[in-house]
């Protein structure tokens, strides 16, 4: 009960009338961006990371989780209507939603994304409140051979679950840990691959990663493929559903975050493992089989409810462990690096007012989605339809201007080039972007811990695995590497059985 006590305090602090302007701006802002292809929330967040600086902590992080909704919903619209993701999560929508949109049912598919979202998201956000203060109590008894653990937990699954192989994966994280010992070492002061230059004795800006990352290499990559003929949108009706379309949709509505929100929660989990196994869970129990690849609304309907619950989830492993299992959380968890307050344990009683005042936000910007984005539905259309030369070109201009805002020093915009050129390469030779960004982020708190066991145990290496949470973890990393290997054994072995039968 003191968890729901909270929320209701949280909602005396959402629901002032600046801080639901924020949450308006929030889901307008980041469904607009995450209309346009290619520019998913992740990119979202992190373009608008810089232009929140002016204001309150909790303002700010009302807003990013406006924009973080809006955007995912925004990634609906573009992958129904064009075929064209506007993020990884939003892929699954598009194998049903854009043969409903060639049939003349676009109004009806986004209808069922939008209400999708809404249910996911609050019953997503629900297990979050009754989750976080439990994980948080628990997490505080947690110590550094244990958050070493479980941040290895974190590298070893982002890179096992993430881009087309193991090898990108890993070869992805170690340039985000490279970037993350630019600077003075923390404990003794010393100079690491600052090349003599003082401007990088601070390290580099995890704001910036992130913008050249996911901005500038996506705008570099995008202007390297540029064709002049854009795609040409569906036209979109009224979104409404029939009675027909809401008997088929509810049931996958309330199914879809009871598989969207464990995946989230855990490292590396995301929305994309979820989506698809809801729409293959909604597959298999449809009566409408026949429909399935031309415009089933369930297989929308479901995965969506799925992706805006595993959003919530990826909430309790940030705000409670400091740990961020999505692109997105790890930029938000630059944002509250950025305002010097440190997601973890004692955040529930360190920040009380700006937790629950998130937590209740999301409520509210729940239903703020639903009220603008059933409506605007049309208008969000429309912007698919702005040239990509000019599109892009915004893009870098404002990622060059927030990321200059970062420092005021003209070398940011030098160093943030590079790292654009950086994400460009990766996306080159197809290594996944959120290793990286996880690298930079976690690299350093990492080694933080592993001095910490290694002081704690006087450097005898048994004191990284002397708790029983940390043989656990290692434990499950082990089987996550052995996972591969153990899944070819074991058709091999049932093989003699299907001879001899």
């Amino acid at each position: 009960m003191d968890a729901f006590n909270s929320l209701i305090d949280g909602f005396g602090t959402a629901l002032t009338p600046l801080n639901l302007l924020w949450a308006a701006v929030g889901v307008l802002l980041g469904t607009a961006i995450g209309v346009l292809p290619g520019i998913g929330p992740a990119m979202a967040v992190a373009l608008l990371l810089p232009v929140t600086y002016g204001l309150d902590p909790t303002g700010a992080f009302i807003m990013f989780a406006g924009i973080y909704y809006g955007a995912m919903f925004g990634g609906s619209t573009t992958s129904i209507l064009l075929n064209t993701p506007g993020e990884s999560a939003a892929v699954v929508a598009a194998m049903e939603g854009n043969p409903m949109a060639k049939a003349g049912r676009g109004s009806q598919a986004l209808a069922a994304a939008a209400i999708g979202h809404f249910a996911g998201g609050m019953i997503g956000t629900l297990l979050l409140v009754a989750l976080a203060p439990t994980v948080a109590s628990l997490a505080v008894d947690i110590g550094a051979p244990d958050y070493l653990a479980i941040m290895v937990l974190a590298f070893i699954a982002v890179t096992s679950v993430l881009g087309s192989s193991r090898v990108r994966g890993l070869a992805s994280l170690l340039i985000g840990l490279t970037i993350g010992l630019v600077g003075l070492d923390q404990m003794t002061g010393q100079q690491r691959l600052t090349f003599g230059s003082l401007q990088l004795a601070d390290g580099v800006d995890v704001v910036i990663v992130a913008v050249g990352l996911f901005a500038i290499g996506e705008a570099l990559w995008v202007a390297a493929h540029l064709r002049r003929t854009s795609a040409e949108a569906i036209p979109v009706g009224r979104p409404w559903l029939g009675r027909e379309d809401l008997k088929r949709t509810w049931k996958p509505w309330l199914r879809g975050p009871f598989i969207g929100f464990p995946f989230g929660a855990i490292p590396a989990g995301g929305a994309e493992i979820p989506t698809f196994l809801s729409y293959v869970g909604e597959k298999r129990l449809s009566k409408h089989k026949d429909e399935w690849g031309k415009g089933a609304i369930e297989g929308v309907a479901g995965p969506e409810s799925a992706a805006s619950a595993s959003a919530a989830g990826t909430l309790v492993s940030m705000l409670t462990l400091g740990l961020p299992t999505t692109a997105v959380a790890a930029v938000m968890l630059a944002a509250f690096q950025q305002y010097g307050i440190q997601p973890g344990p004692l955040l529930f009683e360190r920040e009380p007012e700006l937790v629950w005042g998130l937590i209740a936000s999301l409520f509210v910007g729940m239903v703020l989605l639903l009220a603008l984005n059933l409506p605007l539905a049309p208008v969000w259309a429309k912007l698919l339809r702005i040239p990509r030369p000019y599109l892009y070109a915004g893009i870098l201009f404002f990622a060059a201007v927030g990321a200059y805002a970062v420092g005021g020093e003209s070398v940011d915009l030098v160093i943030l080039l590079v790292i654009g050129l950086i994400g460009f390469g990766m996306r080159r030779y197809g290594l996944p972007v959120l290793p990286a960004v996880i690298g930079v982020i976690l690299g350093p708190a990492a080694e933080q811990q592993l001095r910490r066991a290694l002081q704690i145990s006087d450097g005898s290496v048994s004191g990284l695995v002397n708790t029983p949470f940390s043989v656990t973890v290692y434990a499950l990393i082990l089987l996550i590497l052995a996972w591969p290997l153990l899944r070819k054994l074991l058709p091999a072995r049932s093989r003699p059985s299907v001879r001899q039968d």
